[in-house]
């Protein structure tokens, strides 16, 4: 079940009520919402723009204090380049300089063929596919570097971060769309903004939307360390609500 809403106060009871089977409530951006008590906190930091040094909003985009990242049992350093060597990876953690009970990982962004927002078709992308990418997102730099390496030509919408679209969105992305000469074009969005435009199927189903599917890997290794931290969190925390 997916649950979309800005009070996390009030949307987890909610959540709890309509789906009573609930067993684990994973919150995405939370970090700063001290009204929510996680049994397990995961810090996410980008590898070109570490929270070490950035600033808090407006100055930057940190949305608590660099002194809440202690809360953090686990910290991933996001959008690192896939040859990341070990020396790099030594400065970062020397730079975040851990607490001794907090666990470091590194991941990298894989990206796979597209799939169609209703159908789920895949569709494989050639340098020949004129793409019109829709994203609202708050950094989308490794997204435009993927499309580089995807298409030699695209356009792009970009809006804001957590964006709710609406009809007058459509009628942009619409016309915008309808500017493009070419015969193979297609509209190009992230999984997040794909599931805000689902609900708009009657409005989109003339048009070839796309979602590009993102994956978080694990660098170094770590993929399995990274799981059982997880795992053991998990068989932890169901022993003491069992008792």
């Amino acid at each position: 079940t997916v649950a979309v809403a800005e009070e996390r106060l009030v949307a987890i009871p909610q959540l709890l009520h309509d789906r009573p089977d609930t067993q684990v409530i994973i919150l995405d951006d939370a970090f700063q919402h001290r009204q929510v008590r996680a049994e397990l906190n995961i810090l996410l930091t980008e590898c070109k723009n570490l929270y070490t040094r950035d600033f808090i909003l407006p100055a930057g985009d940190l949305r608590d204090v660099k002194n809440s990242s202690k809360r953090a049992e686990i910290i991933v350093v996001t959008k690192c380049k896939s040859h990341l060597d070990n020396e790099e990876k030594n400065k970062i953690i020397s730079e975040i300089d851990p607490l001794p009970q907090q666990q470091i990982f590194f991941s990298k962004i894989e990206y796979s063929s597209p799939y169609h927002l209703f159908s789920k078709e895949q569709k494989f992308l050639n340098p020949d596919t004129h793409i019109l990418l829709i994203c609202g997102i708050a950094n989308p730099r490794s997204l435009k570097e993927a499309l580089n390496t995807y298409s030699s030509t695209y356009d792009m919408m970009i809006f804001s971060d957590h964006h709710i679209f609406d009809i007058d969105d459509l009628k942009d992305i619409k016309k915008q769309f309808e500017k493009i000469e070419s015969e193979n074009k297609i509209i190009l969005t992230t999984e997040k903004d794909g599931v805000r435009l689902a609900k708009f199927e009657a409005e989109l189903k003339d048009f070839p939307v796309f979602v590009f599917p993102i994956r978080h890997k694990i660098m170094f290794g770590d993929d399995d360390k990274f799981s059982d931290i997880i795992k053991k969190f998990l068989q932890t925390y169901n022993k003491k609500v069992a008792i």
